[in-house]
């Protein structure tokens, strides 16, 4: 059986768009397994000393996406547990060579529940304007994205945070026991 806490690279990186549930999720699915859990997104606010929106608006999204790149891979390397990536890392091609040999999740959503679920959250700087128009796009164009980078699926919408982490748990124990 696999030992979690022996694992050298991350037990699951979670992808998907915003609003999918990768950072809640992950931490549930964190505490239930006893590993710790890391979002790229904080990892980035923690290492520039600003929030993501504030990154994009001072320093511009090819900045950002530097950083991002930069700190995925050093979470990657290092991060034990649970890692929570970005909705838009897996569109930079040195991260998805990264993943190749990482167990990934993509929580899937759907646009009513991703509308839903991230509101008119200012703090997400690619949804400013029309939140649904511009997820809708995001979306669209990084699906076939996160398929390719996973190793599974779990659509988020419509479910609980329970059990949606109970679908990831089941999933990270399935692969345990093979």
């Amino acid at each position: 059986m696999l030992n979690l806490k022996q694992m050298t690279k991350p037990v699951i990186v979670l992808v998907g768009a915003p609003g999918a549930g990768k950072s809640s999720v992950g931490r549930r699915v964190a505490d239930r397994l006893k590993v710790s859990f890391a979002d790229s997104d904080r990892l980035i606010e923690k290492s520039v000393g600003m929030s993501v929106a504030d990154i994009f608006i001072t320093l511009g999204e090819v900045e950002f996406r530097r950083i991002e790149e930069e700190t995925v891979a050093g979470a990657i390397q290092h991060e034990r547990g649970v890692l929570a990536l970005g909705g838009g890392a897996v569109m930079n091609p040195n991260t998805r060579a990264l993943l190749d040999d990482q167990f990934v999740i993509w929580l899937s959503v759907s646009l009513a529940d991703a509308a839903n679920r991230v509101g008119m959250n200012t703090a997400r700087p690619l949804l400013l304007g029309n939140v649904r128009g511009q997820l809708k796009s995001l979306m669209d164009e990084r699906s076939s994205t996160y398929e390719a980078v996973s190793n599974f699926l779990v659509d988020t919408s419509g479910k609980s945070l329970k059990v949606i982490s109970d679908e990831v748990v089941a999933l990270v124990e399935g692969v345990a026991n093979d």
